[in-house]
């Protein structure tokens, strides 16, 4: 199983930018030093709680800081992007980082970037990421000239080519044919895990789902290879999750329910973000639940995967039982303000150096 890092990243919006972007970096550093194999940064335009807005220009920054950990941006927004720009961008940090990247798509989860790219509606927001990612891989495949008619972007390239001079490409990714492909969900039955099966890309579940969401999502991986008639394999499914390991299974449950916590102000922060834009099923362990009665404590307790090391190991290969054979797990990543720098370095390190270990020779057993 592979282990990665997932990073929104989120802190609260009173911390300077520049020092939370040195601490992301120091994160996905410390990740690298640690074997973790990938590290996933979202993208976020209009919100300065997630700060990042260009996660391949992020990324960039740590190609020759860090040795051998692959990067994903998690995700890039598609319909928010012409897809020339997004192919040529995407082709270029697969070059620099010599085969490094995993292209993470989704339609984008932030209501005000949809506002502010006029998509708020879902029908109309997933019809132009699908279109864009099919222009992206045309433009991949193909010399010019281009000629693509799209209902949402029409790109056409053909009279100013000058093919002895490289004059009116588009740059080919490093990895050909593409560098793979993965695709966000957290609906519960997300029907984006049943396009990602037949398509031939990889899912991925968002860490503020309960378990019987990331359940769903294996039951649509399955419908998505049954309908494709492709050969079912969970190694490309990857599962986020809040981790907090500590020495033992009280200290790890006192720091998961710190009211200074960063778990603690991640799930509230999200609850509010949610409620506001009445998407608060995603969230919900028990979906009848009226959402006045919902609290942050229940929040984490149905979706913080803590304890000792020996704990951890055991709920997560039970957790895996219970959900379907998922191939990465994803520590999500919070915020390091305060006491909780050393908690989530702490959690990292033995996650990689105490439970993987366990968890790849329980699998291999």
């Amino acid at each position: 199983m592979k282990l990665g890092l997932f990073g929104m990243p989120l802190h609260p919006p009173t911390r300077p930018t520049a020092e939370t972007y040195e601490e992301d970096a120091d994160r996905i550093i410390h990740a690298d030093q640690m074997g973790f194999d990938e590290a996933w940064i979202g993208e976020h335009i209009s919100c300065t709680t997630e700060p990042i807005s260009a996660p391949m220009m992020f990324l960039a920054s740590l190609i020759h800081r860090t040795r051998n950990i692959r990067f994903g941006t998690g995700v890039i927004a598609l319909p928010n992007h012409h897809p020339a720009v997004v192919a040529a961008e995407v082709s270029q940090f697969d070059h620099l980082s010599r085969g490094r990247l995993m292209f993470g798509i989704g339609p984008g989860g932030l209501a005000s970037d949809m506002e502010l790219f006029d998509v708020l509606d879902g029908a109309y927001r997933t019809e132009r990421m699908m279109e864009s990612i099919d222009t992206i891989l045309k433009l991949w495949s193909q010399d010019p000239p281009y000629h693509i008619d799209g209902k949402h972007w029409k790109i056409k390239l053909a009279d100013t080519v000058i093919p002895e001079l490289g004059v009116g490409f588009i740059p080919k990714p490093f990895q050909q044919p593409h560098p793979p492909i993965m695709m966000t969900a957290m609906s519960p039955f997300s029907d984006s895990v049943k396009t990602a099966a037949m398509r031939g890309w990889g899912p991925m579940s968002a860490n503020f789902c309960p378990e019987y969401v990331i359940a769903s999502h294996w039951k649509k991986y399955l419908e998505g290879c049954e309908a494709a008639g492709r050969p079912v394999n969970g190694e490309s499914w990857r599962v986020a999750r809040n981790i907090v390991i500590a020495r033992s299974d009280a200290e790890a449950l006192d720091r998961v329910l710190d009211p200074d916590g960063s778990n603690y102000y991640y799930f509230e922060y999200l609850w509010k973000v949610l409620l506001a834009v009445n998407y608060t099923a995603v969230m919900k362990d028990d979906p009848k639940q009226p959402d006045d009665q919902i609290t942050v404590e229940q929040l984490i307790k149905s979706m913080v995967i803590y304890g000792s090391p020996k704990t951890v190991t055991e709920k997560l290969l039970a957790f895996r039982e219970r959900t379907g054979p998922f191939g990465g797990l994803l520590m999500a990543a919070m915020d390091g303000s305060g006491a909780n720098r050393s908690r989530e370095w702490e959690s990292m390190t033995l996650l990689s150096q105490e439970v993987m270990p366990e968890i790849r020779r329980a699998l291999g057993r």
